[in-house]
């Protein structure tokens, strides 16, 4: 994909609204660099500002909307739907620097997340660290869990929260995950070798994955054969999009085998976007699993430098 950094456009007499302020879109133009303007990014762009600043400033929106050529009401809609970015208005005050997010849910609460946000609210001082409840964080087996920054804290209590605190460890913490090299030295990547050199066919596959029974578990269990079958026959382009948000209170499997075996997961869908034919595979992962993010980037980057992918087949 190209990448463009774009300069402000001129404004044109009578438009209405508030203008993009110049000193906005460098700062934005500064944070995002030669990024991609492309509309799939905008997500992407929205972390990189909030990460930079630790919220969202509306004259940043503005600025990202014209950097972008979006309108203002498509990024805020986007910006404001999801919990972890922190959309400021012109008039209002912006958070402390640090935010600590307690996890909400239902597991959470019965190991006394409620208590935590009480006892932290209490011992910290409000103009320094804000202390908000937070959707699941897809860790209910080490209930209560909180985030400090983009740092989890698992069975989390004062001393742990004010230790971390301490040090300001607000980074996500370092996952020990199976390599490109030593997933391949178990027969990894094989079976996509087979799949683009002849030795397997998308109706093999189809036919393994009606017998196998595999159906989708986000509720209406539809069977994977007949989803690759229904894409199968529309017109292209096609996309394959993967879903790696689980927000349910004790669902975390899918972290813990992207944790583990994220080579694993992109072998799989490769196979997939192959079998349908698609030009182009999105993966979509939730905020509160920023260490997944990360390796999965790197795992991606493997791929890339072994050229098992394109640099342009995963969006990231």
């Amino acid at each position: 994909m190209s990448q463009t950094t774009l300069t402000r456009k001129k404004t044109r007499s009578g438009q209405k609204g508030r203008m993009t302020q110049p000193d906005a879109l460098e700062l934005v133009n500064q944070i995002l660099g030669n990024a991609s303007n492309a509309r799939e990014f905008l997500i992407e762009h929205l972390h990189a500002l909030q990460d930079h600043q630790g919220y969202l400033s509306f004259a940043n929106l503005r600025a990202l909307a014209e950097r972008m050529n979006l309108p203002m009401a498509a990024v805020y809609e986007t910006a404001s739907f999801y919990a972890h970015f922190d959309i400021v208005r012109d008039d209002e005050t912006p958070p402390p620097a640090v935010t600590i997010r307690v996890c909400d849910s239902l597991s959470c609460q019965l190991a006394g997340a409620e208590a935590l946000s009480q006892a932290l609210k209490t011992e910290l001082d409000p103009q320094a660290v804000r202390v908000i409840h937070a959707p699941c964080m897809g860790r209910c087996d080490k209930a209560p869990v909180l985030e400090l920054g983009h740092h989890h804290i698992e069975q989390a209590d004062l001393s742990k929260t004010l230790a971390a605190l301490s040090v300001e460890m607000f980074e996500p913490e370092q996952v020990d995950w199976q390599s490109l090299a030593d997933y391949q030295s178990l027969g990894g990547y094989q079976l996509l070798q087979d799949c683009r050199e002849g030795g397997e066919s998308v109706d093999g596959l189809i036919a393994m994955l009606e017998k196998a029974g595999l159906r989708g578990l986000g509720g209406a269990g539809f069977p994977t054969f007949k989803k690759w079958q229904f894409v199968r026959a529309e017109a292209g382009p096609r996309y394959c999009v993967i879903n790696a948000d689980e927000g349910e209170p004790g669902t975390f499997k899918d972290r813990y085998y992207l944790e583990k075996s994220p080579h694993q997961f992109l072998e799989g869908a490769l196979i997939s976007a192959w079998a349908v034919d698609a030009i182009g595979l999105y993966i979509y992962l939730r905020d509160e699993y920023p260490g997944v993010n990360k390796l999965l980037k790197a795992a991606i980057h493997e791929l890339e430098d072994a050229n098992i992918v394109e640099p342009d087949f995963y969006p990231t």
